[in-house]
């Protein structure tokens, strides 16, 4: 993970720990109305990442800095044991500091300070950093790595190897713009020499913002050891500014989540159409084809097949069941069951074991009993269908009055005729059935047979009657 190999943990015993979370920038970049750090990545808002990877080192303090508003969207997902600090004016990274700092008041130990934008970070890179920092005795330090970029700050060395300054691109000159150690912008601070630091901090410079790297110059100033941890995980280091960046944070995390499925026993034919969101389970033997999309909340048994073409949102699908080119939200998929191809299962909708939603059905709000099916060209909706039941091709549960929804239940063992209409509310007992094209408007009993259809009538030399006389065709 890092060129820097200290990870003794024993290195970090006995001094406290707490973590500062800057995460009330706008992103004016992204150009949206929602904050940056709540932008999804696979499904969660990516702060969510960064905090994961906070906790992982067990802070004994961990505040995230937001912005004002008792209302603010960011305050409103902190998960539990996460303290707010509310940044009132945006005025920089050096004022978030600040910010987060008001809540620490008397903290005595380090303060690590990361970007609520960065959610590649892990816990593994996040613990090196905090090992060098201390093994070095370190009063800051910074996180830095070794690539091509065109807008992140240069770390410059001293003669000695030492940090120097930190040194942002548009105020660098051209030798300084061709160092390739570039900031990160994950740090770590002895607790009093920062709190010593921050009142010192001044906003002269063009955006009239106060700069976190003010803080570093600071205190090279006042002679303290600034150290570098340099990384060479350059993943852990991508953060998010605009929708390209995020689109590419996307993709990585979409990597490894599908990767973690593999190394469980999850084939997927074609990683690069496949979408999973943070969280997903699949188990072992299950199939995933490829242009599946599996969202939030969504639960994949053992030995299914899913796809190709299938987007699932909050669904939970059981052990051996095959689900082709289907749009399915919150919904519940039994063992052994079979839907698709181009079927819509909506909320509320429950398949019970070796249930049938075949090609062209539409089913909500409905329980399709055990064995039942409804193989194609059907609308199913606020209904019960027992075991054993075939819904023939065609038919419809007519269910709304245009003011409120009724119910159908139709029994075990029914046999409902093709392009039937269930005019609801109404029920249909055991083992009856219904002929093709009737409109049921009654309450049909166990064992019977419900017919609602015109009478058919047949009129002879029709056509030739319709044909006009020769030669009279126009």
């Amino acid at each position: 993970m890092s060129s820097d190999k200290h990870s003794s943990p024993n290195t970090t015993a006995g001094r406290r720990l707490a973590v500062v979370v800057m995460a009330a920038g706008l992103g004016t970049r992204m150009k949206s109305d929602l904050p940056k750090v709540l932008h999804p990545v696979c499904g969660r808002p990516l702060l969510l990442y960064v905090l994961d990877a906070a906790r992982g080192l067990g802070p004994a303090r961990l505040v995230v800095v937001t912005g004002p508003g008792a209302d603010d969207p960011v305050a409103a997902i902190l998960p539990a044991g996460c303290e707010r600090a509310v940044q009132v004016e945006r005025r920089g990274s050096g004022d978030a500091v600040r910010t987060g700092m008001t809540v620490l008041e008397g903290f005595a130990g380090d303060v690590m300070v990361l970007n609520g934008d960065h959610p590649l970070m892990h816990a593994e890179i996040l613990h090196s950093l905090l090992v060098r920092h201390r093994t070095d005795r370190a009063q800051a330090t910074v996180t830095s790595v070794v690539r091509d970029d065109p807008v992140f700050g240069r770390v410059i060395r001293d003669e000695a190897g030492g940090v120097a300054r930190i040194v942002e691109m548009r105020d660098a000159t051209p030798a300084e713009a061709a160092v390739r150690e570039l900031n990160v912008g994950f740090y770590v601070f002895a607790a009093d020499k920062l709190r010593g630091a921050l009142p010192r901090l001044t906003a002269d410079n063009e955006q009239g913002e106060f700069y976190l790297t003010d803080l570093i110059h600071l205190l090279l100033a006042d002679g303290e050891r600034v150290a570098a941890f340099v990384t060479d995980d350059l993943e852990a280091t991508i953060g998010v500014n605009s929708r390209v960046e995020l689109a590419a944070v996307n993709a990585v995390m979409r990597r490894r989540l599908l990767e973690a499925l593999m190394v469980e026993g999850v084939t997927i034919d074609d990683p690069s159409s496949t979408y999973v969101d943070w969280g997903v389970a699949v188990g072992r033997d299950t199939v995933l084809r490829p242009q599946t999309m599996l969202t939030q909340g969504t639960v994949v048994g053992a030995r299914c097949t899913v796809g190709p073409g299938c987007f699932l949102a909050d669904v939970t699908v059981d052990d051996g069941a095959a689900i082709v080119s289907s749009h399915l939200v919150s919904c519940h998929i039994g063992p052994g069951c079979s839907v698709g191809p181009f079927a819509h299962v909506r909320p509320r909708t429950e398949l019970a074991e070796g249930a049938r939603a075949g090609s062209f059905v539409e089913i909500k709000a409905s329980r399709v009993g055990k064995g039942s099916k409804v193989p194609h060209l059907s609308y199913v909706g606020d209904t019960t269908i027992g075991d054993n039941t075939n819904i023939g091709a065609g038919t419809i549960t007519a269910n709304y009055d245009g003011r409120h929804k009724h119910p159908t239940v139709i029994g075990n063992d029914v046999k409902v005729g093709s392009d039937t209409v269930f005019v609801a509310p109404v029920t249909v007992g055991d083992g009856a059935y219904t002929g093709a094209g009737s409109i049921i408007t009654k309450d049909i009993p166990d064992g019977a047979l419900g017919v609602a259809r015109a009478r058919q009538e047949v009129v002879e030399g029709y056509a030739a009657r319709r044909r006009p006389p020769r030669g009279d065709e126009s």
